[in-house]
């Protein structure tokens, strides 16, 4: 239990201060209070708690739940909410999100190693590995130093990847979030991730949750280094703070005591360089620079915060098919690769190796599809890859007739078949799903990108208009039907075609047009004349 300090038993001394070894001892306008996210009663540095033990008039006590309603007679004014329309709000998707959310999300899961300069450093290829993104991981005892030891992952919480999302929706609302700061508080976060229901946490409790998710999520640092893509030069951005906790405010309210209570938060956050190439509506306006950005379900965040204990598979799961599904609904994914961002590679690895490891992993794998179909995320299995017989058992029993009748012929024809839907699964079952796929997720509508009246119009008006001066030109609907009609993924076709996958997908969807030259080779691929 965390200790405070009554204020009217303290002489200010200031022997205690000194002698904290995680620094919780603050003195504000010639107070103390002690920061409960930060007290840990000196456990693993000292036998008792040095504030104690150095303490002339023996002043800290344990703290004690604080009784009655907790009140803020003032606040710093904070921007506006969040989710207007109660399901979704607008977030940036750009892939340095994507990944940040990834290491948060993932953690030791990920290839992390220590990187030519001694510090811990995870980094991946983009763009067919013409650039490359790197993550590092800045101490949280000193922001300004870089973690060595990959221990630094292990510390990191999931739920940290929803606070993330949440900074990736506050940055879409600004013209320039790399220079223009937003201002959230505890009652918003409590409310976007549903803290509000915990009734078993207390209000210390919640605020020291939410102060130690902030700090995680602007903790990381990344690098990035990007090609030139079509009109927009290359870049580079080198150890830039993904998000910069500018300031906090804390919020008090006093005993008779004189103990303060901590009662509030407030957190003033800003976007990295990043988003100057990634998040900026003038530069995308002018073709030089990105602006990319996805629809965030509040459904996702209060998921994930009730889900991350008893299936971290399936949430680790939903916040990666967030960003998967944004780049098109017919995106066939193999059952590796979601085994791969579920459970880690050393898992997946393993499981191949032993028998009961395999048997462990698939009856969990097989619980988080179960579970991400609850929520609304419905997997389509490819019936030639994954067909019934190696199928979950409430896969198959989605089609069960609710009418009892029915329902008992249904079993009776069953049980007369040569395979029933309850037999065990086929020998060799682990091999055929290590060539199985999914060909798409169906998601809750709330997940959709919403689109006002007048935006549609918009895209209609200008549809006609493009319509009417590309003639001759190969269109985005060819381009698709051509490749739907030779069975061939967008990614296959990107390869054929020397491209990338991105360049693909914004031709089919009349984003961009292609030049002549690459209308030759599309052609000679896709068979069209």
């Amino acid at each position: 239990m965390p200790y405070t300090i009554p204020n009217n038993s303290c002489v200010g001394c200031d022997n205690c201060r000194p002698q904290c070894p995680t620094g919780a001892i603050k003195l504000e306008n010639n107070e103390y209070w002690i920061d409960p996210s930060l007290c840990n009663n000196c456990e693993g540095y000292y036998p008792e708690p040095q504030c104690v033990v150095v303490c002339p008039t023996d002043s800290p006590i344990p703290m004690q739940a604080k009784k009655g309603r907790c009140k803020v007679d003032s606040r710093d004014a904070t921007s506006p909410d969040l989710f207007a329309n109660g399901k979704s709000n607008p977030f940036a998707s750009a892939i340095v999100i994507w990944e940040a959310c990834n290491v948060l999300a993932q953690r030791t899961s990920l290839p992390w190693e220590i990187d030519e300069y001694g510090k811990a450093c995870y980094r991946r290829q983009v763009n067919q590995g013409r650039g490359a993104i790197a993550f590092h991981i800045a101490k949280p005892s000193n922001g300004s130093k870089l973690a060595t030891e990959l221990g630094v992952v292990e510390e990191l919480d999931i739920r940290a990847a929803c606070m993330h999302l949440i900074f990736a929706a506050y940055a879409t609302a600004l013209d320039q979030p790399w220079e223009q700061s937003f201002t959230i508080d505890d009652r918003q976060i409590e409310k976007y991730l549903g803290l509000e229901k915990r009734k078993d946490l207390s209000k210390p409790a919640k605020l020291a949750l939410m102060k130690n998710l902030v700090q995680q999520t602007c903790s990381l640092i990344t690098s990035i280094n990007w090609p030139q893509q079509g009109r927009i030069k290359g870049f580079s951005v080198q150890g830039s703070r993904l998000w910069h906790l500018v300031d906090i405010q804390h919020y008090f309210q006093e005993d008779d005591q004189g103990c303060k209570y901590l009662v509030g938060l407030t957190f003033k956050v800003r976007a990295g360089l990043w988003a100057q190439y990634f998040l900026n509506k003038q530069g995308c306006k002018e073709r030089n620079t990105f602006y990319q950005y996805g629809s965030l379900p509040k459904s996702l965040l209060t998921t994930v915060m009730s889900i991350w204990q008893q299936h971290e598979g399936a949430a680790r799961l939903m916040l990666w098919l967030l960003f998967k599904t944004k780049m098109g609904k017919e995106q066939r994914i193999t059952v590796p690769t979601l085994l791969r961002v579920a459970y880690g590679e050393e898992k997946v690895t393993l499981a191949c190796r032993q028998r009961e490891d395999r048997k462990r992993l698939l009856r969990t794998f097989e619980n988080d599809l179960e579970v991400l179909n609850h929520y609304g995320m419905k997997p389509s299995f490819d019936p030639v890859t994954y067909p019934s017989e190696i199928q979950p058992l409430w896969a198959k029993l989605v089609n069960l007739p609710e009418d009892p009748d029915d329902a008992l012929e249904f079993w009776i024809k069953d049980a007369s078949g040569d395979r029933r839907l309850t037999d065990r699964g086929p020998r060799g079952k682990w091999n055929m799903l290590m060539n199985a796929r999914i060909l798409s997720f169906t998601v809750p509508p709330e997940w959709e990108q919403q689109s006002t009246e007048s935006e549609k119009k918009q895209r209609t008006t200008k549809n006609r208009t493009k319509s009417k001066t590309t003639a001759g030109y190969l269109l985005g609907e060819q381009i698709l039907q051509a490749r739907t009609n030779l069975n061939l993924s967008q990614r296959e076709l990107a390869k054929l075609a020397g491209k990338s996958q991105s360049w693909i997908r914004d031709l089919e969807n009349g984003r961009l047009k292609a030049k002549l030259e690459d209308q030759v080779v599309l052609r000679k691929v896709l068979g069209i004349a």
